[in-house]
């Protein structure tokens, strides 16, 4: 299995090369040169099978030959020991045909958790095996961060530094980044915002000699095995509603496109999926763009679901990329477009697009009015993030089920939900003494040289 870039001039790479590259050199994302597929048979025989045992036989076919399948099963039976809930990714039924996938059950209690505990383990056993060491620097709109220290914090062979935006993401997110002990976590409050964050960490990646020099790499969901591991909560949520011989809708709610890319490439190998939803808060730069065919910065103001308040969604490259029949200088050109602030996607591709995904936008209001709305029908307590997605999936539903993503635990956005419904979501008891622990963070200039003088000076 080879990875390619999106932008057409960096060169192929193995899985475990593109893992611990992230980004790719021409500035583009790596994907599979070939999308692997499943029978009918192969996804029915998922039913009934453990969490670990479907994410096996669902990525394996990309890893290649990084990993043995004993070494394989080792590192995702280790990713997933520490989530609280059995299923791993349990089903709720929130009303006639609408379902709520519970994605908040690792230790960090949001859904990145899926991604970076497996990822943590692939970096630790390939890293050992090379006898090498890595520094991770990560952009984060607050759960990408702390589930990214939870996964390698400790490891000897990682430095971790992630950038988040100051004042921009809750306490409990803060708290997540902020209070580990070990030394080889660094969590940088930058003056900005998500797309800052992020921005900065592209323009470390295309410094090339800050990159060799030191030994740069990316766990944000640009990095290709993030995207990977997302991919099988698809599968066994779909399955357990009847998949393959039923077809099933998803509703994600997405700021950088990752997740919802993940249920793309889901389709793409053979789980009949209906209509894949994305569903954005105020921040509505994806929405606008299947509307209107033009991606257009607007800036970003700050909402109750943080972790979506994003203007630059990475991962819709990717997308880009294939329904512009994966011709690089496309992408590349359209990429140089954003600089400026807008890039329009031509006719046939938009309509690729718009066959490929429908979208919705929740505004702040009627984001609070689905947690109480929610809350009084059915008795479950939604975040913010998964309130937007059960509210645009509302507009959706049909005969086929529809399942709404949710993203993370409401204990992680309190005042938010206390404010919409009247209850104050508590944190799981083995998380009860976060508001006790010491912080330990830096606050820096949205600059690009001190950031990167930052991380040499922490690593010498």
């Amino acid at each position: 299995m080879k990875y390619i870039s999106t932008r057409g001039h960096a060169p192929d790479l193995s899985f475990e090369e593109a893992m611990l590259t992230g980004l790719a050199s021409d500035g583009g994302l790596y994907v599979p040169e070939t999308i692997p597929t499943l029978s009918m048979d192969e996804i029915a025989s998922f039913a009934g099978q453990s969490y670990e045992d479907v994410a096996f036989r669902v990525m394996k076919p990309f890893i290649g030959e990084t990993f043995t399948d004993a070494e394989f099963k080792e590192i995702i039976a280790k990713a997933y020991a520490t989530f609280s809930h059995d299923a791993r990714a349990p089903l709720v039924q929130l009303g006639p045909n609408h379902f709520l996938l519970e994605l908040f059950h690792g230790p960090t209690l949001a859904f990145k958790d899926f991604a970076m505990q497996l990822i943590g383990q692939l970096f630790q056993a390939a890293l050992e095996r090379r006898g090498d060491r890595v520094t991770i620097v990560g952009a984060t709109s607050g759960d990408t961060g702390s589930a990214a220290i939870e996964a390698f914090k400790g490891l000897h062979n990682v430095d971790v530094f992630i950038l988040f935006p100051h004042g921009r993401v809750s306490d409990v997110q803060r708290r997540q980044m902020t209070t580990p002990t070990e030394a080889n976590v660094h969590a940088l409050a930058v003056e900005g915002d998500f797309d800052d964050c992020q921005a900065a960490l592209k323009e470390m990646f295309a410094d090339h000699e800050f990159r060799d020099g030191v030994k740069l790499a990316a766990v944000n969901s640009i990095n290709w095995a993030r995207v990977l591991a997302q991919v099988v909560y698809y599968f066994t949520s779909a399955v357990s509603l009847g998949a393959p011989h039923r077809k099933v809708s998803f509703t994600v709610p997405t700021g950088n496109f990752g997740d919802i890319f993940a249920g793309y490439i889901a389709k793409k190998m053979g789980l009949p999926i209906e209509e894949l939803v994305i569903a954005t808060n105020h921040n509505d730069i994806l929405h606008r763009t299947m509307e209107t065919g033009a991606c257009t910065k607007q800036g970003v103001t700050p909402s109750i679901s943080p972790s979506m308040d994003i203007q630059v969604s990475s991962n819709f490259e990717r997308a880009l990329f294939d329904v512009y029949d994966r011709e690089g200088a496309a992408i590349a050109q359209l990429m140089d477009e954003f600089k400026a602030g807008e890039f329009k996607i031509s006719q046939g591709a938009m309509d690729r697009l718009r066959d490929l995904f429908a979208s919705g936008r929740a505004s702040e209001d009627e984001t609070s009015q689905a947690i109480a709305a929610f809350h009084a029908r059915t008795t479950e307590v939604l975040c913010p993030h998964t309130a937007v997605a059960v509210k645009v999936a509302e507009a959706h539903l049909s005969d086929v089920p529809m399942i709404s993503l949710a993203t993370a635990h409401p204990a992680k956005f309190p005042a938010a939900v206390e404010a919409a419904c009247g209850i104050h979501p508590e944190l799981p008891e083995r998380m009860g003494d976060l508001f006790g622990k010491d912080e330990r963070f830096t606050v820096v200039p949205n600059d690009l040289a001190t950031l990167k003088a930052l991380v040499k000076e922490r690593l010498a």
